[in-house]
């Protein structure tokens, strides 16, 4: 990545003058390797920006209701597995840490909204539970998540994707 040397110099067959500097720096810098390497980034964070998604395995249950706005700060998360296991973003926490640590988190966050996400199959008196942890941990803006193309109930077609079949 550096200056390279240019021959100065008729060159041929002919008898060689030597000139009074003999060889002249070049002014050029190659930026092809520069070029190379930054490619080779791009491609790299391509591919691994999919894989820092937060992901706990949990079948959401479907809903017709339409998403909450975004917000500036990244959203908190505590979601509720198949197995009753109960993560805050990604940290396996027991029921008897929650509250606890929901406190501890509350007091840095800007936020008082924490999205739950919880596996379709649990009970519902487990949902309620974790809302009431929530609660006693200073969030009073829940979010539940579900995925989107689920019942009306109201007799009309369910919308998926936000565009009506």
């Amino acid at each position: 990545m550096g200056a390279g040397v240019v021959k100065s110099g008729s060159g041929g067959g002919k008898r060689r003058r030597r000139n009074r500097r003999g060889s002249q720096p070049m002014s050029e810098i190659n930026v092809t390797p520069f070029v190379d390497v930054m490619l080779v980034l791009l491609i790299i964070f391509m591919v691994a920006a999919p894989l820092l998604t937060v992901g706990v395995p949990v079948e959401l249950p479907k809903t017709a209701a339409n998403p909450l706005p975004g917000e500036q700060e990244e959203p908190l998360t505590v979601t509720i597995d198949a197995a009753l296991g109960i993560t805050i973003m990604t940290t396996a926490v027991s029921a008897d840490e929650l509250v606890p640590k929901l406190r501890a988190v509350a007091a840095e966050r800007e936020s008082q909204r924490v999205y739950l996400r919880a596996d379709g199959a649990i009970p519902y008196e487990a949902v309620v539970q974790v809302m009431g942890a929530l609660n006693a941990g200073g969030f009073t803006d829940v979010g539940l998540v579900t995925d989107v193309g689920g019942p009306t109930l109201d007799g009309t077609a369910p919308v998926a994707n936000g565009t009506d079949n």
